[in-house]
């Protein structure tokens, strides 16, 4: 059975329904940043989806290849994520979107080093004739957060948003979004095949 980082890591991928604190441990991601409305048809963000799978299944699907990578072993390539941002803005404001500033993510297992990341992107830029230019390799350390499964629309997401900024009051954190830490978004569901009223979200905030 390939490795599934949904199932084996519960407490960062299958968090319950209500809000819990989690410190998250250093990962690392194919990354691409981008800004604009994320709804609007064949627009930068996406483009950016597209790109990230792209590296994603290059990487996975080395083992039939040229590259084999040391300590590969097979798995389920991890959700697609979202850091999400606005100028001046504590948060995010739903109304604006055509602000959005976003990275979109997809983590990489462990075993894949910087040089095993640059092998994948000359690969699926020579075998799919697109630029890749765009897409980085991050390690990011997101540490402490308080996060929530969300159940429903994206544009509903200010009322979980507020019950974890409730929780985490009580439990005597603080937000710390910043310029380096972010509203996180990771999708479990695919918002093309799920109606809106069932999509599952995990959001996870910053606290300190």
């Amino acid at each position: 059975m390939p490795f599934d980082y949904k199932k084996e890591y519960k407490e960062f991928y299958m968090p319950p329904k209500k809000p819990t604190i989690v410190t998250v441990p250093p990962m690392n991601y194919i990354a691409v940043s981008g800004q604009g409305d994320p709804n609007i048809e064949g627009g930068e963000y996406k483009q950016s989806i597209g790109l990230l799978y792209g590296i994603a299944f290059t990487i996975k699907m080395s083992k039939k290849g040229s590259r084999q990578i040391e300590g590969y072993f097979d798995y389920v390539v991890p959700p697609l994520e979202g850091f999400w941002w606005q100028d001046d803005v504590q948060g995010i404001d739903y109304a604006h979107k055509e602000d959005f500033k976003w990275m979109s993510l997809i983590r990489l297992p462990d075993f894949v080093t910087k040089a095993d990341f640059d092998w994948a992107i000359e690969e699926a830029t020579r075998k799919k004739k697109t630029d890749f230019s765009k897409v980085e390799f991050l390690s990011y350390d997101e540490g402490l957060c308080v996060q929530c499964m969300h159940i429903g629309s994206y544009d509903d997401e200010p009322a979980t948003i507020q019950l974890m900024h409730e929780y985490m009051t009580a439990q005597g954190y603080s937000l710390d979004i910043s310029g380096s830490r972010y509203h996180h978004e990771i999708y479990l569901s695919d918002a093309r095949k799920v109606s809106s009223d069932k999509l599952k979200t995990i959001i996870r905030h910053p606290i300190k």
